[in-house]
């Protein structure tokens, strides 16, 4: 073999074909993990539930065979107490995630972790225990949102400005997070503690009070 001729495997046309062959195949493997995705991150999958699931109530729980929390659709329990068709929850769940970009919340909050760091991860704000009980969360959110700077948790820190949204932006907000947060996400965010989803124990009667006999005269 003489020294100008080149080996197979060294040959410039070899390696032409060879990143054509890896070009494609890799082009076949994107699209195929694209469609897939998309299938996966869809409403009304598995992982992310339809958007009527703002009807009924969310909690997230540890779960022992996935060794994170995991969101747990409950009973019925509606937002703003009106059981929405699937059309009108997507509607208002549409109309709370334009709010929040319409608000540039993400130039400040994370939302499933993309964004800024400088105020809290709204993934599961929702059921954030700093709403104090489930009974009045819904209103505090709504308040929160138009107005946050005379509220409580909103006085030390990083505080969150007056952003001009509505009353009709903020019901759709709460009714956008409320559907975020039963989102599968894979347990995160990490060791997140949420807000007690226990029904209020009902009133019990007291006990009747026995009269005393009355004496025989």
């Amino acid at each position: 073999m003489s020294q100008t001729q080149t080996l197979w495997w060294a040959s410039e046309s070899f390696w032409k074909k060879m990143a054509i062959w890896i070009t494609a195949a890799s082009a076949v493997v994107l699209i195929f993990l694209t469609f897939d995705t998309v299938a996966k991150i869809t409403a009304g999958g598995k992982r992310v539930p339809a958007y009527s699931v703002i009807n009924h109530r969310i909690d997230y729980v540890f779960d022992e065979k996935r060794n994170h929390q995991v969101p747990v659709i409950g009973p019925v329990e509606p937002l703003f107490g009106k059981v929405l068709s699937e059309a009108e929850a997507k509607d208002l769940v549409s109309k709370g995630k334009l709010t929040t970009q319409a608000k540039n919340c993400m130039n400040c909050h994370t939302l499933l972790g993309n964004g800024a760091y400088f105020a809290p991860d709204l993934t599961k704000s929702w059921l954030d225990p700093a709403w104090g009980s489930k009974e009045v969360r819904e209103q505090l959110m709504v308040d929160f949102l138009m107005d946050p700077s005379d509220k409580l948790h909103n006085a030390l820190g990083r505080r969150m400005p007056k952003l001009g949204i509505t009353e009709e932006e903020a019901r759709a907000t709460v009714a956008f997070l409320k559907w975020m947060s039963a989102i599968d996400t894979n347990g995160f965010p990490a060791n997140f503690k949420p807000i007690d989803q226990a029904d209020a124990a009902p009133e019990t009667a007291p006990p009747p009070v026995e009269s005393a006999p009355v004496p025989a005269l």
